[in-house]
């Protein structure tokens, strides 16, 4: 596992257009967090990784995309009303605020100060619906996805001809009112969740719990992350949700050491039976094979999309002592990569040839960019900044052999290719890197 300065990968993320604070103008806003355009792209690819490889590929699981707003009992039903709470302390002299669960001792960590007592503090944000704003218009934005897929169950379940066990997913925008968001866009106000909720008979439900657990570590390898920086870590009774009967968490470790980037957890029937009892609603189901009617029990897989970014960005970042300099360079998987070709002339009057190029790739479905703004080596740096697999430079020699040299950002070699066989070489060359 390497160790690397957390602050030179937020100092890129800003440098390369994948990350800025937002509203930085007027100074930002804590825990809010805008996506540039390399940053919009990569966060694109592995939203995209994730639905082909628990939607697309399979036949039983489909997909939703529900509101971000949801009726206000959808919540008293869940428990996030009465318990989505965190413990809060304050500061008494430099008034910060701080999870009272994070501090050690009865001091202010900050400024030694004195502290409060703590309080519990609902993580949800309040809204309102509508002209007035009482607490008849009262509303909430979502602070997980989930349970709009557990209201839509009988919808989905009617309108999908899907039978159990079968699996509900979608990805969105979810919201906390976090205590203390920290470590860049690990902990934040708003981010994108990617959930989806199994349902199974009671009687298979260990079955496809280890079935997801094992699923959802092998995805996080092809999104390349190294699997010596993932690991399994089963929830204690004591830290278990009430819901929950097992739940098993995919860590990481990041230069602020082992976190959570994903949860798999045995909700059992919790959810679906708490919607009968609030909504009076019948969302059971019915087997037409054995002709047993029964609540459904539900495997919960729920990453966050910025979290695993994150992961990605960390995974591939390094610093490479060379010669005469240090390389910086992030070893995206041309899986996720925002740009996995780039196309440089040697010289400007190769400008027309050089685009061309790029453009009939860009064409081929490749992720291209073009730049002729600098030496070739500094273009190389740019492009390894920005983690493209691959550069391609068009010199004056392609006007003669019809080839062009390609760079590879991970060993430094340089091949030619000749054009008519280039898109055919880099797809292979991206299905082995």
């Amino acid at each position: 596992m390497k160790e690397f300065d957390f602050n030179q990968l937020i100092s890129l993320c800003k440098r390369r257009g994948f990350i800025f604070q937002d509203s930085e103008i007027y100074g930002g806003i804590n825990g809010f967090w805008d996506y540039g355009p390399l940053g919009v792209e990569l966060k694109r690819n592995i939203r995209e990784l994730w639905w082909m490889e628990m939607v697309t590929k399979r036949n039983d699981v489909v997909g939703m995309d529900s509101s971000i707003i949801n009726h206000p009992k959808t919540w008293e039903a869940s428990g996030h009303v009465e318990s989505f709470t965190d413990p809060m302390i304050d500061c008494k002299n430099c008034k910060k605020r701080f999870r009272a669960d994070e501090i050690t001792g009865d001091k202010c960590p900050e400024c030694d100060g004195e502290l409060t007592e703590a309080k519990q503090f609902n993580l949800m944000f309040r809204t309102h619906i509508g002209a007035s704003a009482d607490s008849s218009s009262e509303a909430f934005l979502r602070p997980e996805t989930a349970q709009a897929i557990f209201t839509n169950f009988k919808n989905v379940l009617d309108t999908s001809r899907q039978k159990v066990p079968f699996g509900i997913a979608q990805t969105g925008k979810s919201f906390r009112n976090e205590i203390n968001p920290r470590n860049f866009t690990f902990r934040s106000r708003e981010f994108e969740q990617m959930e989806m909720e199994f349902f199974v008979h009671p009687s298979e439900r260990e079955k496809w719990f280890e079935y997801w657990v094992e699923s959802r570590l092998d995805w996080y390898a092809k999104a390349g992350i190294k699997k010596e920086n993932l690991k399994l870590r089963e929830h204690s009774k004591e830290e278990l949700a009430h819901y929950s009967a097992r739940t098993i968490d995919v860590e990481y470790y990041f230069p602020f050491g082992w976190q959570e980037l994903e949860g798999i957890a045995d909700r059992g029937d919790f959810d679906l039976s708490r919607h009968i009892e609030h909504s009076g609603k019948d969302l059971s189901y019915f087997d037409p094979f054995t002709q047993e009617k029964f609540v459904p029990y539900v495997i919960e897989t729920s990453a966050g999309l910025d979290r695993t970014l994150l992961t990605v960005l960390a995974d591939a970042y390094d610093e490479e002592k060379l010669e005469e300099e240090t390389r910086t360079v992030l070893h995206l998987s041309p899986s996720v990569a925002p740009i996995q070709v780039a196309v440089f002339p040697l010289h400007k009057k190769l400008k027309e040839n050089a685009e061309k190029l790029e453009s009939d790739l860009r064409k081929q479905g490749l992720r291209t960019f073009y730049d002729d703004r600098g030496a070739i080596g500094r273009l190389y740096r740019r492009q390894d900044e920005a983690g493209t697999p691959f550069c391609l430079t068009f010199d004056f020699d392609s006007l003669e052999d019809n080839a062009v040299t390609v760079r590879n950002r991970d060993t430094m070699q340089q091949e030619r290719v000749n054009i008519s066989q280039l898109t055919d070489h880099l797809r292979n060359l991206f299905k082995n890197s």
